[in-house]
């Protein structure tokens, strides 16, 4: 249509430019234009005075418009508009065929794979087309980009698709080569998430067209996916953990589906799911055991479903890393009672950890158990930084505040914000609101804004119930499944007494409720992230009654304890912490390595040196030099290559001159031939707007009758200016005639002669 009113394609008003072909400026014109106008509008004033009872001010000056439109129309044609064009020299330039050779083009959709309907476009006629005008270079891509003197080297073989750094390759040939245009045919499935702006700005100093060619569906009829599975990357053994899974569907709403988790083809966890709504995003939460200590390669994946045409994409991969430490808890109480003994035999019970206590026995004499040595705490609650930030977590039991000193409230407070420690604050007869803690410096850190009163301590029974935030918490998890789990603690023995907690503060978790019999719901277990590190206060002292009024094979106190003991130590830090964004390289090669180093009082070292030794596959040895990030201090960040496929560990070790700051050991793993799988249908808003930033078109592949035209018309290698009359265009005669017919009828309409 557009061709049929403009008599040439979009694409030569979109890069040609207007100009005027006339002998006289364009002046002349405009003076033109405006003394005609006047010389019409003097006529119209006379109709007025003569006829003032018909044709009034808007009237006449409706027909004074189409009048003069008229005459600025007929008098622009005068002056010989065209329209000014670049154009490819035929048998001059290179027009470049860049051919996506990644495994996303052998999908089948109705019967027909992906590559074999770009060779049957090209074998249509259009190949010879464009061998006809210019000189035809034909490209495979993946990974990376090959010459080809023939469509049968195209084998979608390829384990990634990287279309910017393969423009880039060809356009850097432009230097030598007149390449006046590029085609590119993809499903647009790019491994790097898109185009970047350098490749865009090369390509656009060179002024090279990029005409992309869309393959394949837009969507899926039948298809899962999963997008993320986000869990932990590193625990302690026999540790629960959850994964939380991001699922897309089509064709599938409605149905159900089992989600797994294995590893090294062991089941660790399944559960049944129901799909919702086709193209929303769902998020699905899997319970697993981390089992024994070592670094695990999880698959996380959904069955396939009978008719789905994509099923790679139904799994993703994980690394886990279950290390073989035994992080260390002190336990502070002040008077002998069952809870402590209690709480105690639980822990000591996780092989995990360590426990330490200190028990106050009298006011001035204290009973230590689980220390390292026979100075160890010697004096009571350690007083020095070395001593106490030795710890990953620290319960304060019914204690009040005044036990401690200055020193030791601010180390309290330095061991969660700076330290990232876990700290639990209990209930009794010296805690919480009891034990004057509101009034301290310590304040700030609780989960709670603490009653200011006294008498909050309650030796009367109430029973427990799981908030919906306790119901998804893994401190809570006795049951696998949330509702019986929910049940369970609801079947609790009551506990003999409670605490008055106060109010949550913004952002604090509330996991479990209190149930007195005269007092409605009171916080039980609350929870909050503070600094660097983690607080909870839990508002009573008798859990006890869960070991002893039940069964001697029920373990529900025993891992209720355990439970919050590993989410009290399981992110604090050490010394030396690495990390990595990716830990499993979906056919990508560069792996950037990052730890923060921190020095004995877990302040940012900045002048430490870190070096990542790495270990890989077939025997790579190599040992990389981090450098300090100017914008966070204490932390060094390297890239590195990772050139084979399989399993990578890297320590990380930092020092201070001689001095050893810590280590780390980071595992990561690359794996080729995955991407490929995911986001396999055609991206056509990427195709779109690359096209639309270099000066190209979008074509479906299907309709591709206008490319060898329209793919002349190019500002890169060897060209000649051409201009297009426009005078003669059909738009403009029905322009005139429409601008003369409504006149016409106008005057009629209104008996305006």
């Amino acid at each position: 249509m557009i061709e049929f009113l403009f008599k040439y394609p979009a694409t030569v008003f979109s890069k040609g430019s207007f100009v005027l072909l006339g002998a006289w400026p364009v002046w002349v014109l405009i003076l033109c234009i405006a003394a005609g106008a006047a010389a019409l509008a003097y006529p119209a004033w006379k109709m007025r005075e003569r006829s003032a009872g018909r044709a009034r001010g808007l009237r006449l000056a409706s027909l004074w418009l189409l009048q003069s439109g008229l005459l600025a129309l007929v008098l622009l044609l005068l002056w010989q508009p065209a329209i000014s064009i670049g154009s490819l020299k035929p048998q001059q330039n290179i027009v470049a065929l860049l051919i996506d050779d990644s495994r996303s083009m052998a999908l089948k959709e109705d019967g027909t794979t992906r590559k074999d309907q770009v060779a049957a476009a090209l074998n249509s006629g259009l190949l010879d087309q464009l061998g006809s005008k210019f000189q035809v270079r034909m490209y495979r891509f993946s990974g990376g980009i090959d010459r080809m003197e023939k469509l049968e080297a195209v084998t979608a073989g390829g384990n990634a698709t990287r279309i910017g750094d393969n423009l880039a390759q060809v356009a850097a040939e432009s230097s030598t080569l007149p390449i006046g245009a590029m085609v590119l045919f993809s499903d647009g499935a790019d491994n790097t998430g898109g185009v970047d702006l350098e490749t865009i700005a090369l390509l656009r100093r060179q002024r090279i067209p990029v005409h992309t060619v869309g393959v394949g569906r837009e969507k899926f009829a039948k298809d899962i996916e999963i997008g993320d599975a986000v869990m932990a990357a590193r625990t302690l053994p026999d540790s629960r953990l959850s994964a939380q899974i991001t699922i897309r569907q089509q064709g599938f709403a409605g149905s159900k589906a089992r989600l797994s988790v294995k590893a090294e083809g062991k089941t660790l966890a399944t559960q049944e799911i129901t799909l919702k709504p086709e193209g929303a995003q769902q998020t699905e939460i899997i319970v697993f055991n981390s089992g024994n200590e070592g670094v695990k390669n999880l698959q996380v994946s959904v069955d396939p479903l009978q008719g789905e045409e994509n099923t790679g994409n139904n799994s993703v991969s994980r690394l886990l890393n279950v290390q073989n430490r035994k992080p260390r808890v002190l336990y502070i109480e002040g008077e002998p009672k069952w809870e402590f003994k209690f709480i105690r035999r639980a822990i000591e019970e996780d092989r995990t950890l360590q426990l330490a206590t200190i028990l106050r026995t009298t006011q001035n004499k204290i009973y230590r158990q689980g220390i390292n040595s026979p100075n160890e705490m010697e004096q009571g609650f350690p007083a020095k930084v070395d001593e106490l930030f030795g710890f990953q977590a620290i319960i304060v039991g019914g204690v009040e505040a005044g036990y401690f000193t200055a020193a030791q409230m601010e180390l309290l407070k330095q061991f969660v914000d700076r330290r990232g420690g876990g700290l639990l604050f209990l209930a009794g007869r010296g805690g919480l609101s009891e034990g004057g803690w509101g009034k301290t410096g310590l304040a700030e850190l609780m989960p709670v804004t603490l009653p200011d009163k006294k008498g909050t301590f309650h030796r009367d029974p109430a029973y427990v119930e799981l908030t919906q935030a306790g119901k998804e918490s893994l401190i809570c998890r006795l049951e696998e499944n949330p509702d019986k789990n929910a049940e369970r603690w609801k079947k609790l023995p009551y506990l003999a007494d409670y605490q008055e907690s106060g109010i949550p503060k913004p952002g604090a978790l509330v996991l479990v409720e209190a149930l007195p019999s005269s007092k409605g719901r009171l916080p039980l277990l609350i929870t909050q992230n503070y600094g660097r590190g983690r607080v909870a206060a839990m508002a009573t002292q008798g859990t006890w009654r869960w070991q002893m009024l039940q069964p001697l094979e029920d373990k529900t106190h025993e891992m209720f304890w355990q439970q919050l003991m590993r989410w009290l130590v399981q992110d604090t830090p050490g010394r030396v912490v690495a990390m990595t964004p990716k830990p499993v390289l979906s056919d990508e090669t560069k792996v950037l390595l990052r730890a923060e180093i921190r020095d004995r009082n877990f302040l940012p070292m900045t002048d430490a040196k870190v070096t990542a030794n790495i270990l890989g596959p077939q025997g790579v040895a190599e040992q990389v030099e981090l450098a300090p990030d100017a914008l966070a201090p204490g932390t060094f960040t390297g890239q590195w290559t990772a050139g084979k496929p399989g399993a990578y560990v890297a320590e990380i070790l930092a020092k201070r001159g001689d001095e050893e700051a810590g280590r780390d050991v980071l595992n990561f793993r690359r794996e080729d031939g995955v991407a490929e799988n995911f986001g396999a249908a055609q991206n056509r808003e990427l195709l779109e707007k690359l096209a639309e930033q270099t000066g190209g078109k979008y074509y479906n592949v299907k309709d591709l009758k206008k490319l060898p035209a329209e793919i002349s018309y190019s500002e890169a290698g060897i060209t000649v200016r051409e201009t297009k009359d426009l005078w003669n265009m059909p738009i403009v005669f029905l322009l005139l005639l429409l601008l003369r017919s409504s006149e016409w009828l106008l005057r009629r309409r209104w008996g305006v002669v």
